[in-house]
């Protein structure tokens, strides 16, 4: 919006109003070249995206015992022009935690109705994707299918930071471990690590830990190498025969009826 300009007998003209944009709790800021400004997570926060210009001056600023009646003026300065990126860090109750190509994507298929892109190559999934998992009270669980995380992402390797940012809104995580692979308990450290290098009790929230691609041959042997090692709860499936998801979805409603219900005795 501009403003309007002087008027006689000494009057000022009106300034403009700010134009203000209304956005979502959890919107990132970041420069046309990616590089990341601020973000909004509270309540009343806000950020000065471009600022507005100044106002000239009249000609009784060039009043003189010379010059009493000043033809002259001064043209104010011209406000910012700027190209900002806005991202929604996404929003979900549980995020799918893994490392490429361990099957989240199919899993989140398996359980919702999303459909995320599924291919046999790293990095397939370079933006979240949010499902509904559906119950037959009616409830709905959101869950997010985050892009493969690799180790050093909290130095922004890979997919890195955009990656980890989609997490911090998660109330649980859903480790998905790939069964396929040797040694499979150093995956979930490996996540684990990274987490919590970015992000100081990060790795501490809820969690869950799942073992895909039981639908394998070596599965079996890993996945009680899995429980062994790291004395956890595994729960097993195949995600690309849709095994092994009920456990998971009876799992995961659990865990929200335990976060809900503390989040309300806290308001109470």
């Amino acid at each position: 919006m501009e403003g309007f300009r002087g008027e006689p007998k000494n009057c000022y003209g009106a300034h403009a109003k700010h134009t203000e944009i209304k956005v979502p709790l959890g919107t990132i800021f970041n420069t046309e070249d990616g590089e990341f400004l601020t973000e909004l997570d509270m309540l009343g926060d806000y950020y000065v995206g471009a600022r507005g210009g100044a106002g000239g001056r009249g000609n009784k600023h060039f009043l003189s015992n010379e010059q009493r009646a000043p033809a002259k003026a001064e043209r104010g300065a011209q406000g910012e022009m700027r190209t900002l990126c806005l991202e929604l860090k996404t929003m979900a109750f549980a995020g799918l935690v893994g490392f490429p190509n361990a099957g989240k994507s199919t899993l989140l298929r398996a359980i919702s109705r999303a459909r995320p892109k599924v291919a046999a190559y790293p990095f397939t999934t370079l933006n979240p994707h949010v499902g509904m998992v559906q119950y037959e009270d009616s409830e709905q669980i959101a869950v997010a299918d985050i892009p493969g995380l690799i180790q050093g992402a909290h130095q922004d390797q890979g997919l890195g930071i955009s990656f980890l940012r989609h997490i911090e809104r998660c109330s649980c995580l859903l480790f998905v471990i790939d069964l396929s692979m040797n040694e499979p308990w150093l995956q979930l450290s490996a996540l684990k690590y990274e987490l919590e290098q970015y992000g100081k009790g990060l790795s501490e929230r809820p969690f869950a830990v799942i073992g895909n691609k039981m639908d394998l041959s070596v599965a079996d042997e890993n996945l009680g190498l899995l429980r062994e090692r790291t004395n956890l709860p595994v729960i097993p499936v195949s995600a690309k025969f849709r095994t092994g998801t009920l456990e998971l979805m009876i799992h995961l409603r659990e865990m929200y009826d335990r976060v809900h219900e503390k989040k309300v005795l806290k308001e109470e």
